[in-house]
């Protein structure tokens, strides 16, 4: 019988009893390669997806507290968030925008200043619930107090005009002065009150 002709005999797995064949080098390296990659990704990847999420969270801390800590108006929009609740549609044409916002218990406030178009006022006033029919000549709608938190001063010698648009609870009450001293680009003053 040839070594071709001879019938094959299944491999016989070794006995229990035996012990394991030495590992070579190389399979050795490997596993312990493969070992680091899956502790890295096991306990690397969360701890970095944590550091990074706590640098998020402590940067929007400080954004937060940052503008709780303001004393007076900020050089920006007020968010959607606070226009809508405040009732405050800042029209898309406006210009030297500022805001500052207070709050307590009893009584939240938003003041917002801007420059606009005499169309821009328009749309203000129509958004807000109001119209430019409604602002009265010579009258400044917003008290000295509210003026004094943001100071803002209403002098003699330009041409202020005033409205107080009231709304039922819990809808804000609006306060707008409006300086249009330059009638094609009004200076816009509005406290928005809210009372939750």
């Amino acid at each position: 019988m040839t070594p071709a002709e001879r019938p094959a005999v299944p491999r016989q797995s070794p006995s229990p009893d035996q012990p394991p064949a030495p590992e070579d080098r190389r399979h050795m390296i490997r596993r312990r390669w493969l070992t680091a990659v899956i502790i890295v990704l096991l306990i690397g990847v969360p701890a970095g997806y944590l550091a990074i999420s706590a640098g998020q969270s402590r940067d929007s801390g400080r954004d937060k507290e940052s503008e709780a800590s303001a004393t007076g108006l900020q050089n920006d929009w007020p968010s959607k968030t606070q226009r809508r609740i405040y009732d405050v549609p800042v029209p898309s044409s406006a210009t030297d925008v500022k805001y500052f916002e207070t709050n307590s218990w009893a009584v939240s406030k938003l003041y917002v200043q801007f420059r606009t178009t005499a169309a821009g006022l328009a749309e203000f006033l129509k958004d807000s619930g109001t119209s430019t029919a409604a602002l009265r000549p010579g009258s400044v709608a917003i008290g000295a107090s509210d003026a004094k938190t943001v100071g803002w001063s209403f002098p003699s010698g330009h041409d202020w005009a005033g409205t107080r648009h009231a709304q039922k609870d819990p809808l804000p009450t609006q306060d707008i002065t409006v300086d249009e001293s330059d009638p094609d680009n009004p200076a816009v003053f509005v406290v928005s009150t809210a009372t939750p």
